[in-house]
């Protein structure tokens, strides 16, 4: 029963590994007041990339790199478009998503479908917290991404509450002009966030191809991406409650076959994640829900000096 437990528990953090980098990503990008839709074809175009590099060089390490690069490229893109062109961010971030899933795919099926990866990113015991009973195990033995992906959560979160940076960022979602005013250049962090946000995401889908299933599949951020941006609603914009969020739903995903012995179709439970993302974007993009739930106030909302 305890090795069941433990089980589902390691499954649930491995899948919440990459929708925590996604979450993370897009609450900085959110924070600075940009919104951006296209996480799913940012991660598709990580998991391709980081795959492509680590068989052509034979190093994960690099393939990690790359898929952190072109997500950063591709948070340029968005970025560009929607603060330098001001074109409306809902429909740069779906044209981000569609453009990532179709060249992710396009080259996929082409070259790697059926290619299997003969390499593994080492798993790296604790010294002494990994031999903890329960505990140990789960929390402390694992593969070096899933430790950064919680060691940048409390950093991420460090750094928007308690430092001058943060309160920059948060400045810009919430009055660029007033930050404007105090010299704060509005688009340079606004760019800055948005590709950051991109490096994550695209990390995220690095682990996706090269940790979590180790192999290209087309279709294999499987609405990550989605999640992602529903998630950051729910996590209240916050890298600490993120943790707790991306867990919650990798739960569920980890769930799917384990409840099948008990009569349960897995395709309902394979259901629950998506239905609660289109619960909390639906309610979360309403005017009275965002002032409620504190989020950035110029979320979305093109900057241009000199207009109030």
């Amino acid at each position: 029963m305890i090795g069941d437990v433990e089980s589902l528990l390691n499954a649930a953090l491995r899948v919440s590994t990459p929708l925590l980098f996604a979450t993370l990503g897009e609450i900085y990008t959110e924070k600075s007041g940009v919104i951006n839709l296209g996480l799913e074809g940012i991660m598709a175009m990580g998991a391709l990339t980081a795959f492509s590099i680590t068989l052509l060089t034979g190093n994960i390490m690099f393939g990690v790199i790359a898929a952190t690069i072109i997500g950063g490229i591709m948070g340029f893109i968005h970025a560009f478009m929607s603060i330098a062109l001001r074109a409306n961010q809902i429909v740069s971030g779906l044209a981000i998503t569609m453009l990532g899933l179709g060249i992710s795919e396009l080259i996929g099926r082409i070259h790697y479908i059926g290619v299997p990866l003969p390499l593994r990113l080492p798993v790296i015991p604790i010294p002494y917290l990994s031999n903890i009973p329960i505990a140990g195990p789960l929390l402390f033995n694992h593969d070096p991404l899933t430790y950064l992906s919680l060691i940048l959560a409390f950093a991420m979160w460090f750094t928007l509450f308690k430092t001058k940076a943060g309160i920059i960022i948060r400045a810009v979602g919430e009055n660029p002009f007033a930050a404007d005013t105090i010299g704060i250049n509005v688009y340079v962090v606004r760019y800055l966030c948005t590709v950051i946000g991109g490096m994550l995401t695209g990390l995220g889908g690095a682990y996706l191809s090269v940790v979590y299933r180790p192999a290209f599949q087309p279709g294999m951020t499987a609405g990550l991406g989605w999640i992602a941006v529903a998630l950051t609603i729910f996590a209240l914009w916050s890298p600490l409650r993120a943790i707790f969020g991306a867990a919650l739903f990798g739960g569920l995903r980890a769930l799917e076959f384990r409840l099948q012995p008990l009569g349960i179709p897995p395709n309902i439970v394979a259901t629950l994640p998506y239905l609660f993302t289109i619960i909390v974007l639906t309610i979360g993009t309403r005017g009275i829900v965002r002032r409620i739930v504190e989020a950035p106030s110029s979320l979305g909302v093109p900057y241009v000096r000199g207009e109030k």
